[in-house]
């Protein structure tokens, strides 16, 4: 644990409040005040001038900040962050920064940002606020954060009007309030305020163990004018960041940006070509006022887009300055390579691939609009997807560590974590032994499968409250009973999932709770330890209250006799279905095909290989169908969507990395690649590669070095 010298520093305003608690059960009403409006969408403008003697020849800046900081040294960007984590274990980030001091005097300017809301981007809404950072050069400390900082609130930001789900804020800005050269060494702030002390510092920091974003510009693939003073900007496919350009007009005159992650149809009553009201509940419409000089537009936060559109005074506008600043984690394009013979699969492969990209960002984001938060049950699919893509299981690491630290909260886990939105699905927390197996057989971190452990045999635990005399668990209400998302896609599963209720005994959750109970003993033989001895009979009792022999299938609840693909594919893919009924589930699946949501199909897929029915795992994602990638691709997609089309959901967002199931049933199952032993000591390679594919060339990173596959014939 690091020992600070520096002080956590905060806003004047912050100043004697006390931290809010706001973590509770999901069901459980917050008895919390409502929040001080004027301290909501809060920037803190934090800058500090420095000597140094000479140019140091290695320097690290040790730096965090609450809910977030933008780091310039002597005009420079260097990073961003910190990731988000709950104040127990505080995220603070050490960057290099050897490559931007200077001999003699130097500039620190740190824009920190508070939104003061509660949602799933940060632990936000709780009056933590303020940064704290430390330079070191040369094995000295140079510097501290301490009162002599100067601080001012930036003012530029005024819209007090939010969209998503509460995620973020629309970002008008008038420049005639900006500050715009507060990052300069000569500017004078002797009317800015000495920074305060914060009275409270309850935090515990920890060293962030991922990487910093990688942020960088890009041009646009099309510029075009629509009209005079009004430009639509294609940047070719979706991705992460905000939009920046130049101006200048005159003083109160308006520019409107709206970004959209779509174009509107061409008759539709609307006031842009850009669909800026977007189907997943974000109206990315943003107003800037200029100062009457040189302007550039500089928001805080980002969007998720492929188009733009500029109106504004044809005089002020400066198209050539036209650019994005994208952002998301450290991406290797050349760290995992996938081409073969069939240029539908390379398509799917892509767009799963850029929906990882740009949906991982401090953390595995559900998506990159609406909630920028991380669920637990999307990284079943998404964690696996980035290690294959990146070789980096550092994400995967933090993701794990993130969920069990929300434990404070429920021993049988948050969902969305570490955010401060509280929300509980009992098919997530069951699906997170499955997650620390898997990471354990991609890193060979036995230390930490030790550490995670008890959480995974907490959440067995907690689950044990809802268990009858035979075992399987009922009326479980205390958590939401998911089954797959949007509804109207769980192929008619015959029980009230209605949030609150769950009152009953129904098959998926009980799949899921004997596949999690499995799983502790999986990894308690991986530690050296007995197995709990309770999975055969509970598989026994799963048998008897869902099997039909009859049919040879499994229905949805006791009191049903419906037989959804959810009820049938996830034994098969916990290995709960009788030797007997295999050949009837597996042709209830080829008949129902991928009657799921996307998140579900990754259970589907996974299940039929398990089960040897490659051709068909093949077929299904390579499928034209409704309910297939092929149909995202139809509908323009670059980036794989929430749903498997536009209007399958109410408010479907079109970058979602919980589609991205091929890319890791592609590998393990079709090529047939997985590590034998646990961190890829030893490959097994048993490949199921069709006769139609008759071309296919894999690679990709392990923590034991490259992995190459070239198939032909």
């Amino acid at each position: 644990m690091k020992t600070w010298k520096a002080k956590w520093i905060c806003g004047a305003e912050f100043s004697g409040l006390e931290p809010r608690n706001v973590f509770h059960k999901e069901l459980q009403e917050s008895t919390l005040p409502p929040h001080r409006e004027e301290l909501k969408n809060y920037h803190m403008l934090v800058r500090k001038t420095f000597a140094m003697r000479e140019k140091p020849t290695q320097a690290y800046l040790d730096i965090t900040a609450d809910d977030y900081y933008k780091l310039y040294i002597n005009e420079r960007f260097v990073s961003q962050g910190p990731a988000p984590g709950y104040h127990f274990a505080y995220n603070y980030n050490r960057l290099d920064v050897s490559g931007f001091l200077f001999e003699g005097e130097n500039v620190i300017a740190v824009h920190v940002y508070y939104q003061g809301l509660i949602n799933r981007v940060w632990n936000s809404g709780d009056y933590r606020q303020g940064m704290i950072a430390e330079l070191h050069a040369d094995g000295e400390t140079v510097l501290s954060t301490d009162v002599s900082w100067k601080q001012h609130r930036a003012e530029e930001f005024t819209s007090k009007e939010m969209f998503g789900y509460g995620t973020q804020f629309v970002e008008d800005i008038d420049s005639r309030l900006k500050i715009s050269d507060w990052k300069r060494l000569d500017y004078n702030d002797e009317n800015w305020q000495d920074s305060i002390e914060a009275s409270s510092d309850d935090y515990t920091f920890v060293r962030q163990e991922t990487a910093q974003l990688s942020v960088y510009d890009l041009a646009p693939q099309m510029v075009e004018k629509l009209e005079t003073g009004r430009y639509l900007v294609d940047f070719g496919h979706e991705i992460t960041g905000k939009f920046s350009l130049e101006a200048c007009g005159e003083n109160g005159q308006t520019v409107e940006i709206m970004y959209g992650e779509e174009l509107n149809a061409d008759g539709d009553a609307a006031d842009s070509k850009v669909r800026h009201q977007m189907r997943c509940n974000c109206n990315y419409k943003d107003q800037w006022i200029l100062s009457g000089g040189q302007d550039v537009l500089e928001q805080y936060d980002y969007k998720a887009f492929r188009y733009v559109e500029v109106v504004g005074p044809e005089e002020a506008l400066h198209p050539e300055s036209f650019r994005a600043i994208v952002r998301h984690y450290p991406f290797d394009e050349t760290s995992c390579v996938f081409q073969s013979s069939n240029p539908l699969l390379n398509d799917i492969w892509e767009i799963c691939k850029n929906g990882i990209k740009y949906g991982t960002q401090e953390v595995f984001v559900d998506c990159p609009s609406r909630e920028k938060g991380q669920y637990l049950g999307d990284a079943t699919v998404t964690a696996p997807s980035h290690a294959y893509l990146t070789g980096d299981l550092r994400m995967y690491k933090k993701c794990l560590k993130d969920f069990a630290a929300s434990t404070f909260i429920c021993p049988g886990m948050m969902i969305c974590a570490p955010g401060s939105f509280m929300q509980e699905i009992a098919d997530f927390s069951l699906q997170f032994p499955l997650q620390l197996l898997n990471y354990y057989k991609h890193s060979g971190d036995v230390e930490f499968l030790k550490e995670m452990l008890p959480v995974a045999e907490g959440i067995i635990e907690y689950f044990k409250k809802y268990q009858r005399a035979d075992g399987l668990i009922e009326n479980v209400s205390e958590k939401w009973n998911l089954v797959d998302w949007p509804d109207n896609l769980r192929d008619g599963y015959d029980f009230d999932l209605s949030v609150g209720n769950g009152k009953g005994c129904h098959n998926v959750l009980n799949a899921f709770f004997c596949g999690a109970v499995n799983t502790v003993d999986e990894i308690r033989e991986c530690v050296g330890l007995k197995r709990g001895g309770k999975f055969e009979a509970l598989k026994k009792a799963y048998i008897r209250a869902f099997y039909r022999t009859e049919v040879k299938l499994f229905v949805d609840a006791e009191a049903s006799k419906h037989t959804a693909l959810h009820s049938n594919a996830l034994p098969l893919f916990y290995g709960l279905v009788p030797d007997e009924a295999i050949p009837s589930v597996v042709a209830l699946i080829r008949e129902k095909r991928l009657a799921c949501g996307v998140y579900f199909s990754y259970f589907v897929l996974k299940g039929l290989a398990k089960s040897g029915e490659y051709d068909l795992v093949y077929d299904l994602i390579t499928s034209t169908d409704e309910h297939s990638w092929a149909n995202m691709l139809r509908e323009g997609a670059t980036t794989c969507f929430e749903a498997w089309g536009k209007e399958q959901k109410w408010n479907t967002s079109l970058c979602h990395p919980w589609a991205s199931a091929p890319i890791s049933v592609l590998i393990e199952d079709i090529a047939g690649i997985r590590p034998k032993t646990p961190g890829w000591g030893e490959i097994s390679f048993e490949p199921h590669i069709p006769k139609t594919l008759t071309n296919l060339r894999i690679e990709f990173e392990t923590v034991s070095g490259r992995v190459r596959l070239e198939s032909s014939c």
